[in-house]
């Protein structure tokens, strides 16, 4: 019974991301910006596994046609300084895990046991991107606001235009994140 449901006649076949990177260790190789970065890991006819934070989002870097963005290099530094060279392990939701640049989505726990994904949000180093439903958002909003209110990172001194478009008053829910009126004009 048990090869039965690994083969997907009980439930969902497992995915072979889920197969070939969940719970499992890698070499962190190159860091592209705050959430993006390769592990030694080939991916398909790639050498390497592009890989994209769950629920994070920084400020932009190396994005075409988009200048480098307010805090962007401090977010990519960051990253940088946490990860590369370093082994981290890859946590996979119970899901589709890629992006619709086939980028692999997931939770970075760094060799120490911290989450990366947290820890970008925790001291003010991205945003957490409300845009993707996934099973640590309501942990990831919680941090961010902390960070906004002690003024962490790009907290200290973000502007309104500095927001990605999704913290845009018309993309907002209903009663918005609550810090709009808090940001410099």
């Amino acid at each position: 019974m048990i090869s039965a449901d690994r083969r997907g006649w009980f439930g969902q076949a497992p995915s072979p991301d889920r197969d070939k990177y969940h719970d499992k260790y890698f070499l962190v190789v190159n860091v592209l910006d705050g959430d993006t970065f390769d592990i030694d890991s080939p991916d398909g006819q790639y050498e390497r596994t592009r890989i994209r934070l769950w629920g994070v989002d920084t400020p932009e870097t190396v994005k075409p046609d988009t200048p480098v963005q307010h805090f962007g290099r401090e977010a990519s530094e960051f990253t940088r300084t946490k990860i590369l060279g370093q082994t981290v392990r890859v946590e996979l939701e119970n899901r589709q895990n890629r992006d619709k640049y086939g980028r692999l989505l997931a939770w970075i726990f760094l060799e120490d046991g911290t989450l990366l994904n947290e820890l970008i949000i925790e001291q003010g180093m991205g945003y957490a991107d409300p845009r993707f439903a996934h099973s640590r958002s309501r942990q990831l909003s919680h941090l961010q606001n902390q960070a906004r209110k002690a003024g962490k990172g790009l907290w200290a001194d973000v502007k309104e235009q500095d927001l990605p478009y999704y913290f845009s008053p018309d993309q907002l829910p209903p009663g918005g994140f609550g810090f709009q009126a808090t940001l410099k004009k």
